[in-house]
């Protein structure tokens, strides 16, 4: 009798080993995939999931300290296309570079969203999410469309005239008014890296 208890009790300390060490190699599995996900597929993840039911604003703090609500549509290599919420003009689109990006304030259940894991991350790459953003901007130049470019000191608006590695040409104008030398006030080159927002 006291065999078969030594035998259940020794049973029992290997049957919760092995559950220890599982549990501990999923928690392991766990941080290791919230490792590896960087804001872009964060942010993925709960458009999927607004895509599946729920619609509602996300809230960027950029780095200049102003806040926007967006309801990104699109998602490039360093760069979101989003609709703007709140925003006086009917249809507001713009191109948001994720490096002007301060921070996201979520909700709990968009941080819950944020962090499920996604099949679709795992497969080959998309096209856009190759693009960045110069290629962006470069079509918008091609277009001759009319944008306001948001960078630290403020807001230029105007029409994209060529696009470089590191810089943009924009030719100001008026906002909403066509691109002609007689309406052109004057001629400015912007780092790409200072743009924080373009408002189409």
């Amino acid at each position: 009798m006291r065999w078969d208890d030594l035998f259940d009790d020794l049973e029992g300390q290997l049957e919760y080993g092995l559950g220890a060490e599982e549990v501990d190699l999923r928690a392991e599995e766990e941080r290791l995939r919230l490792g590896q996900m960087s804001l872009r597929d964060r942010l993925m993840s709960i458009v999927r999931a607004q895509a599946k039911g729920s619609s509602y604003a996300i809230s960027v703090q950029l780095v200049s300290g102003a806040m926007i609500a967006v309801r990104p549509t699109t998602f490039g290599k360093d760069w979101l296309a989003a609709d703007l919420v709140g925003e006086t003009r009917a249809a507001a689109q713009c191109i948001l570079p994720m490096a002007a990006v301060a921070g996201v304030i979520l909700t709990r259940q968009q941080i819950n969203e944020s962090l499920d894991a996604a099949p679709e991350q795992r497969g080959a790459p998309r096209l856009a999410d190759r693009i960045g953003l110069a290629f962006v901007l470069r079509d918008l130049c091609r277009r001759r469309a009319s944008v306001e470019l948001v960078t630290p000191p403020g807001s230029l608006a105007g029409t994209i005239d060529r696009v470089g590695r590191e810089h943009l040409d924009l030719a100001m104008h008026e906002p909403g008014s066509v691109r002609r030398e007689a309406n052109v006030t004057q001629y400015r080159v912007v780092p790409l890296a200072r743009i924080l927002l373009v408002r189409l």
